[in-house]
């Protein structure tokens, strides 16, 4: 079984904290950058999906960090949130 080093400990005096790994710490960054990328477009999970060709599910999932995105997806996620336009007319 493998071990994850724990970088982040949970705090003992708070009862809903959680020990963080390094993947869930990486796992939560790529969250939030997707996530605030899809915000700062001012666009739904449901819009982004569909402009964008990624299935709905799995970019819920990414957002909140219940699988990570890989690092592709997190590539054409930095291209989007810089050029929205290009990308939406590309994928059409």
């Amino acid at each position: 079984m493998k071990r994850e080093h724990i970088i982040l400990p949970a705090d003992p005096a708070d009862s809903e904290d959680r020990a963080v790994s390094i993947e869930g710490m990486e796992r939560g960054q790529r969250a939030r950058f997707i996530r605030k990328t899809r915000n700062d477009l001012g666009l739904s999970q449901v819009e982004f999906a569909s402009r964008f060709r990624v299935p709905v599910g799995t970019l819920r999932d990414w957002e909140q960090a219940r699988a990570m995105a890989p690092d592709f997806a997190v590539a054409y996620v930095r291209v989007i949130g810089r050029h929205p336009d290009m990308v939406a007319q590309a994928v059409a």
